[in-house]
């Protein structure tokens, strides 16, 4: 429940700290004196549509924080567990408004979103009023509230999830079948590419190793014909060896007749053939190690300008022929399994469409049997409401070829004001007080199924009197036993009914004092006796008014 509310510089407010308590708490006071204000800023802290205009003149910005108490497991714990959010002790939620329009949001003193404060304020409390548009006349929350009342949660969760396997699994055929006939559409293509890819088998890195070959093999060519020229001009037909070897030898033999006049010359020469005779076998080794088959220079670049043609009619990197096959033997692979997992798959959605129309069946049956049981206990309340000539209708309608994660109904709660009138629409067909009588009836007749645990009631007492002001603060006090309930009240009759009693006021600025401002009091006894006499006299309070006052409280208790 709404324990503490906190509002600083929101309209007439300066400064106000409000704690709350669990039962029924009425706010009085004159007209103008706030009471508005004090919801609309209720509501700002449940995110609701943020204004500069809200934001006291004079000041800067203005901040509403509200706290509250939530049992273990309750929706808006979960919905901040999901959220990344703590929800241990108190939920706190906080808006800043600033005077330009710029808003911000914390939940639990971390900065948060206005889609998330709103999403918990969904299940923490619920405003009603006349044509107020936060009030329970949503027609999407009808079907909702109709569950809560007959407790089919756990249908509801068997039918969504029967749903989401149905919608699943279509969508799963949908995605295989359009995949299985584009793949037949280049069905031909496909198999030409796989045998032409498979004929080449290409290898990943090949083509790197491939071209790294072929450098080599072409530099060897070019260095082995420059050292067979070498070797020929060595060991051919025009050597200079054999003269060179002809003129050592002659020498040799002239040598003795011109004493040591040859020997330099002689060893010199003999020396140059050494050296040349060593050269001759080391271009010959040389041209043994650069021997190459020519031929395997030539399959070697007929592969490699085979792959880079497959990779250029492809329109892929060579690296990348491998998986582009493996791809399209998948794609081929999928084809001729296509029709087989069709099948599959088509019968699959059948089943779980047959399932999800049994529990959808089954709910929407145990919905329509639950519809009478809700109007009918709407309908005993209406009689004390001034509301006994009206009727109040729970609108099905069950289609089965509409169907939804909700099942296949559709649920609006409409109204009969008189008889001989057309039913229609709740928030179209009632009345600004009619609305609220019936949302208070249909408030009362759920308790707390399907409930926030915090109920507001703007006014719904606008413009009736005597028994029905009495019957509305009946069924306010009813409704305080299961839930907490907040009344803005100009009925004596409904005050009276209170376990909490605030009076809204306006007074001089503690600022300011040439400026009012909105204050709230808690009142005692003696102080709530005078007040609910002034509703009951208006400005002069009589003795009279004191003692009615003092018996709708005695007849309250």
């Amino acid at each position: 429940m709404l324990v503490h509310l906190s509002i600083r510089d929101i309209v007439l407010i300066e400064r106000l700290d409000l704690s709350l308590n669990d039962g029924l708490s009425v706010l009085t006071g004159e007209t103008g004196a706030g009471k508005s204000i004090l919801l609309d800023a209720l509501s700002l802290a449940l995110g609701g549509r943020g204004d500069g205009g809200l934001v006291r003149h004079g000041a800067k910005q203005g901040e509403i924080t509200a706290v509250f108490d939530l049992p273990a497991g309750h929706a808006a714990r979960r919905l901040l567990s999901e959220n990344g959010f703590d929800d241990d002790g108190d939920l706190v939620l906080r808006r800043v408004q600033s005077a330009d329009g710029r808003s911000r949001v914390f939940v639990n003193d971390r900065p948060s979103s206005v889609s998330l404060m709103r999403d918990l304020g969904v299940h923490l409390v619920e405003i009603h009023g006349q044509h107020d548009d936060r009030a329970l006349v949503d027609p999407d929350a009808h079907r909702m509230l109709l569950d809560a009342y007959g407790g089919f949660s756990t249908e509801v969760e068997a039918v969504a999830r029967a749903y989401a396997e149905w919608k699943g699994t279509e969508t799963e055929l949908t995605r295989h079948r359009a995949k299985v006939e584009a793949a037949a559409r280049e069905a031909d293509y496909l198999r030409a590419a796989v045998e032409e890819l498979s004929e080449l088998a290409p290898l990943a890195g090949e083509e790197t190793e491939l071209a790294e070959r072929r450098q080599v093999m072409m530099k060897s060519e070019k260095i082995a014909t420059d050292v067979n020229d070498a070797f020929e001009e060595l060991a051919g037909n025009g050597s200079p060896i054999p003269a060179l070897a002809g003129l050592l030898k002659r020498l040799d033999r002239k040598k003795d007749e011109l004493p040591g006049l040859l020997d330099e010359v002689i060893e010199r020469l003999d020396t140059a053939l050494d050296s040349l005779s060593d050269a001759q076998m080391g271009l010959q080794s040389a041209l043994r190690s650069l021997e190459y088959d020519p031929r395997a220079l030539e399959e070697c670049e007929e592969r490699l300008f085979a792959l880079r043609a497959a990779g250029r009619k492809f329109t892929c990197p060579v690296d990348d022929l491998p998986d582009l096959a493996a791809r399209m033997i998948g794609d081929l692979a999928d084809l001729d399994a296509g029709e087989t997992r069709l099948a599959e798959l088509a019968k699959l959605v059948a089943e779980r469409r047959v399932v999800f129309d049994r529990l959808a069946a089954d709910l929407s049956a145990k919905r329509h049997a639950t519809a009478a049981d809700l109007e009918a206990a709407v309908m005993a309340e209406l009689p004390d409401l001034k509301l006994e000539r009206a009727t109040f209708i729970v609108e099905m309608r069950s289609d089965a070829e509409r169907p939804s994660a909700a099942g296949i109904d559709t649920v609006e709660f409409w109204v009969r004001t008189n008889p001989g009138t057309r039913p229609g629409p709740m928030m179209k067909v009632a009345s600004g007080g009619e609305l609220s009588r019936f949302l208070l009836a249909l408030k009362v007749a759920l308790a707390d199924k399907g409930s926030a645990p915090t109920l507001v009631f703007d006014e719904i007492d606008t413009g009736v009197g005597g028994a029905v002001a009495d019957a509305i603060g009946r069924r306010l006090a009813r409704l305080a036993s299961r839930v907490q309930v907040l009344s803005v009240t100009h009925a004596p009759q409904v005050a009276a009914r209170a376990t909490t009693h605030l009076l809204i006021s306006k007074s001089a600025s503690e600022a300011e004092k040439e400026r009012v401002a909105t204050r709230v009091a808690a009142l005692e006894a003696v102080h709530r006796t005078e007040e609910i006499a002034r509703m009951l006299a208006g400005e002069s309070i009589t003795e009279e008014a004191r003692a009615a006052a003092k018996r709708l409280i005695g007849a309250a208790l």
